[in-house]
């Protein structure tokens, strides 16, 4: 089965159990929901829970929630997805359309530089 792309605010809940690890809906609706109701973060939960978003523990009285990918298996997932949507598959045009929108500081550009590298070593030595 193949996760689906988070939306905004299900980015904005796994951001928060990224950050702090296994918890409940009061939790996450008390940081990062209070503007949309408890009951509305509570559905959006068990809707990512089905998707496959959220994993969830029911050893305690209330739910204890976790992302179930990691924060680099979302990002990896989102950037392909715009890679092959908007870019029209072409990994140079999206580097390049992030480099143009956000200027990147000489520290992020040597280590862009040290990942390129290591992923040609890699693909080298395949």
């Amino acid at each position: 089965m193949t996760l689906p792309i988070p939306s905004d605010a299900e980015f904005g809940i796994l951001t928060f159990l990224w950050r702090s690890g296994p918890s409940t809906v009061r939790d996450v609706y008390e940081a990062v929901a209070k503007d949309t109701g408890y009951t509305t973060t509570l559905k959006q939960m068990q809707v990512m829970h089905e998707k496959g978003l959220l994993a969830r523990s029911e050893d305690h009285r209330s739910h204890v929630y976790e992302a179930a990918l990691t924060k680099e298996e979302a990002q990896a997932r989102f950037a392909g997805e715009l890679m092959h949507r908007v870019f029209e598959g072409s990994a140079r045009s999206l580097v390049l359309g992030a480099l143009t929108a956000q200027r990147a500081s000489a520290k992020d550009l040597n280590e862009i530089r040290q990942i390129l590298d290591q992923f040609e070593k890699k693909k080298k030595s395949k």
